[in-house]
């Protein structure tokens, strides 16, 4: 942190909250507004916290390769020449004879999905002079606005349960802390949000089509050049999404039974189509190349980058092949939402993740020993339910077997743990509604 951190950075907060004191009036009710600035302050204060634990806890890592070793750079170049800026914010990892001196010490220059980062982390370093926490500061109000974005559209769906959904989305530890410092996890968390919100839009309920068109177009762009694995689960879970309404939505039982296989097909084979033309463009998540991609991960990040972390774990044997990977699906799941133990615990963040773990587990249990089991097992077979399940239990088995690393684990999963916990909420609100139905009838 510089001198100049302390100057603009208050200023950028003071610009930030009366952004959002604004967007606040024009999007809050009385019952969620008083969420926004709760969500909010929790974001900054972990952006900052992020910041803080890799200077002084881990000594460097990926928000300081962003910044410092990465969009800074670039702020160089422009205060050097405009046009020196411009051509490297916008180069594809080729050097040049012009940008070569600032390009040169960019440590991910070359990597396509880290640069990315870099170049959001450059432009909005031109709006703050380059200094570290006004930027992290951004970062985190823009994924901010994507998770209030599908707070709202959660909570027009289901007003009843507002404070579940916040909870879900705003309040839990890691994910209001790993997801808000200058990282990609911060960036495809915001993204995810505002897909999710868009999404219902169009799909559900034919509001605001263009500007949802236009900001379901830039999600998914963002996260297909951040994390493309994210939307390998997210899209095709959307689209199930859609297909499962859509056959609640026929009003004869009859004709439910006969045409929800069709339908079901239909949804099946979109998602398979466009897990496969995501991954075209990406050999390492092709459908053919995914499985070894997970085994090369798995034991890169538990054998080589990671080693001397001292937070690894080990499911099993991965060869490269879907069978292998499916073998360890159970444990994959298990591991990404339930552990570490408290007994593996080794350092103070991986206590933090083992305390949210444990929370996990007893939400869990808590949803379906307070409901009676048959309720809660019915709950299962609504739509929005099947979506949340669909997308964080994929997402789970995938980080889960090709991570290997409680620590990295800590920071890929926090874009499940929002849909899980929804999905738990929306099964005991589900079950509880039908038990209310049952006594009354009765």
């Amino acid at each position: 942190m510089e001198l100049k951190d302390l100057i603009i950075s208050p200023i950028v907060l003071v610009f930030v909250l009366v952004i959002a004191f604004v967007i606040r009036k024009q999007t809050a009710d009385e019952v969620t507004r008083k969420y926004f600035f709760p969500g909010l302050v929790l974001k900054i204060f972990g952006a900052i916290g992020v910041g803080l634990v890799y200077q002084f806890y881990y000594g460097g890592g990926d928000t300081f390769s962003y910044f410092t070793h990465g969009s800074a750079h670039i702020w160089d170049a422009f205060t050097h020449d405009f046009n020196v800026g411009f051509k490297l914010l916008t180069a594809n990892g080729e050097y040049d004879p012009e940008t070569y001196r600032f390009a040169s010490k960019i440590w991910m220059y070359r990597d396509a999905q880290s640069y990315f980062i870099v170049r959001i982390a450059a432009v909005l370093g031109l709006l703050t002079f380059s200094t570290y926490s006004s930027v992290a500061i951004l970062f985190a109000f823009i994924s901010f606005l994507g998770l209030w974005a599908m707070f709202k559209a959660f909570y027009r769906i289901y007003p009843e349960i507002h404070l579940q959904l916040a909870i879900g989305i705003f309040f839990i530890p890691t994910v209001f802390f790993w997801g808000s410092g200058i990282l990609k996890d911060t960036v495809t968390l915001g993204a995810a949000g505002f897909l999710v919100y868009s999404f219902v839009n169009i799909v559900f309920e034919r509001r605001r089509l263009l500007l949802s068109c236009i900001m379901l177009l830039l999600s998914v762009w963002v996260i297909y050049e951040v994390k493309l694995y994210i939307l390998l689960c997210l899209l095709p879970s959307l689209i199930f999404w859609f297909f499962i309404y859509k056959i609640g939505q026929v009003p004869s039982v009859v004709a439910r039974v006969l045409i929800a296989p069709f339908l079901l097909s239909i949804g099946l084979g979109l998602g398979y189509f466009v897990a496969l033309k995501a991954g075209e463009d990406s050999n390492r998540y092709s459908i053919d190349n995914i499985a070894k991609t997970a085994q090369v991960t798995a034991y890169d990040i538990r054998f080589w980058t990671g080693k001397d972390a001292g937070s690894g774990y080990y499911l099993g044997e991965l060869d490269g092949s879907f069978g292998s990977m499916l073998k360890l699906a159970p444990q994959a799941v298990n591991v990404s939402l339930f552990r570490p133990y408290i007994w593996e615990v080794n350092n103070p963040l991986m206590l933090l993740s083992a305390l949210e773990a444990i929370g996990l587990l007893l939400l869990t249990l808590w949803v379906f020993l307070r409901n009676p089991f048959k309720l809660a097992v019915a709950s299962l077979s609504k739509p929005s339910v099947l979506f949340c399940l669909s997308f964080s239990l994929v997402f789970a088995f995938g980080v889960g077997v090709s991570t290997y690393n409680f620590g990295t684990l800590s920071r890929y999963r926090i874009v499940l743990v929002p849909f899980y916990v929804i999905a738990l909420f929306l099964i005991d609100f589900y079950a509880r509604e039908a038990k209310s139905t049952e006594i009354i009838e009765a």
